[in-house]
């Protein structure tokens, strides 16, 4: 019975190392994407995704009913890259939950957003990843983008 109970925690001490060293590669797969976003490098955002990413952002119309809007990620590149040198930005992420099962991974990121040192918006990232030969690429990405209890 001793051995039995040994065996099992080893085997469960593997399985728990295994599935934390996942984790850890998607972190990797998420910070690599925002080394990128502040860097302004579309190269090294564009190794962190999937081709056919898709990119979606929850947020208020001018009447402040919640609504759901798509981005083109080329687009989006694009617009990272011709951020002026004049404008400093930085997106802090606050905290990571990662959940792994087998090849596919989702990361819950909340972050606040600044643009100059000032809060300009904060909100939740929300991250599809899978893997495919051995690399964690992001497939979607979803925020939430709200200017009221960032605190």
């Amino acid at each position: 019975m001793r051995v039995f109970i040994c065996l099992l925690l080893i085997f469960s001490s593997g399985l728990l190392n295994a599935q934390n060293n996942e984790k850890e590669e998607v972190k990797k797969a998420v910070e690599m994407f925002f080394n990128g976003f502040h860097n302004q490098d579309s190269v090294l955002i564009k190794s962190t995704t999937s081709p056919g990413i898709i990119m979606q952002t929850i947020g208020r119309d001018k009447e402040g009913a919640s609504v759901v809007k798509t981005s083109d990620f080329n687009t989006f590149l694009k617009s990272i890259v011709s951020i002026p040198d004049t404008t400093k930005f930085r997106e802090k992420l606050l905290s990571y939950q990662i959940q792994v099962d087998g090849s596919m991974a989702n990361a819950w990121t909340p972050y606040e957003f600044y643009i100059n040192d000032k809060l300009s918006h904060c909100g939740v990232n929300s991250f599809q990843l899978h893997k495919k030969d051995g690399a964690w690429k992001i497939i979607y990405i979803i925020d939430t983008r709200r200017r009221e209890d960032c605190d």
